[in-house]
């Protein structure tokens, strides 16, 4: 398991992306796209020193930004989803999502768990 991104929240993915740029050099972004399965827009931008940040606007994360929390998950590429998600529920996450195909990262399958610490996304390395 390896850390892949963190998943920020917010209102307007441009004008969020303009103020990171303005602190970090940002190397890469993606276009922003619409992700049907989640219904949200991301877009994913990585900093020089690897960091990778998607940015997510939409529904999903409008209970997180109506509390002024912008740092919504951390994901986490792993290489056999379905081994992760059993080995993460018996030791107590709590799984909010089934995999599904991710718009952003190419078709690879995603889904989200509750962990003790907050919101975790797992990415399949395929």
């Amino acid at each position: 398991m390896k850390q892949h991104h963190l998943g920020i929240a917010c209102h307007d993915i441009d004008a969020y992306c303009k103020k990171i740029e303005q602190i970090h050099n940002v190397v890469a972004k993606t276009e922003v796209l619409f992700d049907k399965e989640q219904q949200v827009n991301v877009q994913l931008l990585s900093l020089e020193d690897g960091t990778n940040l998607e940015l997510i606007s939409g529904k999903v994360v409008a209970g997180f930004l109506k509390k002024n929390v912008n740092l919504y998950h951390v994901c986490y590429e792993v290489e056999d989803i379905e081994f992760e998600i059993k080995k993460a529920i018996k030791n107590g996450a709590f799984l909010m999502s089934t995999p599904k195909i991710s718009a952003l990262f190419g078709g690879r399958k995603a889904c989200f768990l509750m962990f003790p610490y907050g919101l975790v996304e797992f990415l399949a390395t395929d």
